[in-house]
């Protein structure tokens, strides 16, 4: 699994993972399979908005206690090293902003049990919260760890495209990309 930090379209960072590689088939308790499927179906974030938090969250899976993050390389590594760890506490910021205006929202959501059929603001709700606090949960571990900033000179293309707004260039470098590092949906997390 790869991590990435790279300008959008919009010249915004964002930080995303690759694709884990395919884990062994378990079975799962009852409960696991709920949750599974909960996450599935109530799933409404945009790709790049979810993509984020999940790799916030798989932070926490990794042991090592360096890890490697993809870049353009167009910075020198004490300016991204900064940017990063702007970005981090910006995020970690945003996070627990969001979920003090969930918990403040949960209240509600329990007076809508009231009503008839199922609470689906109340479980909505919740989902949204605990994927937010596990994103706080896996910036606090990522500004814990060493960061160890790899170049990549696909990434280094598209920043530079971006410096020039030469959007022709855009649907080409990201296919190189997504070829490059194996990501899926590239184009709907740092294009259009």
């Amino acid at each position: 699994m790869e991590f990435f930090f790279v300008q959008d379209f919009r010249k915004k960072y964002r930080y995303f993972s690759s694709e884990p590689s395919p884990p062994i088939q378990v079975e799962f308790s009852r409960l696991k399979k709920f949750w599974e499927a909960a996450k599935t179906k109530l799933m409404l974030l945009p790709l790049k908005l979810l993509k984020q938090e999940q790799a916030f969250e798989r932070v926490l899976k990794i042991q090592d206690e360096r890890l490697a993050i993809i870049h353009s390389g167009r910075l020198d590594d004490l300016k991204i090293k900064s940017k990063f760890s702007l970005f981090l506490h910006k995020q970690r910021t945003k996070h627990i902003a969001l979920l003090a205006g969930e918990s403040l929202l949960l209240p509600i959501s329990g007076v809508a049990a009231l009503l008839p059929g199922p609470n689906m603001f109340f479980y909505v709700l919740a989902l949204l919260m605990i994927i937010q606090w596990q994103a706080v949960r896996g910036i606090n571990r990522l500004k814990k760890k060493e960061h160890l900033f790899i170049p990549s000179a696909s990434l280094r293309a598209w920043e530079e495209a971006l410096g020039f707004d030469d959007e022709t260039a855009f649907p080409s470098l990201l296919a190189r990309i997504e070829e490059d590092h194996g990501i899926r949906d590239v184009k709907k997390i740092l294009g259009r």
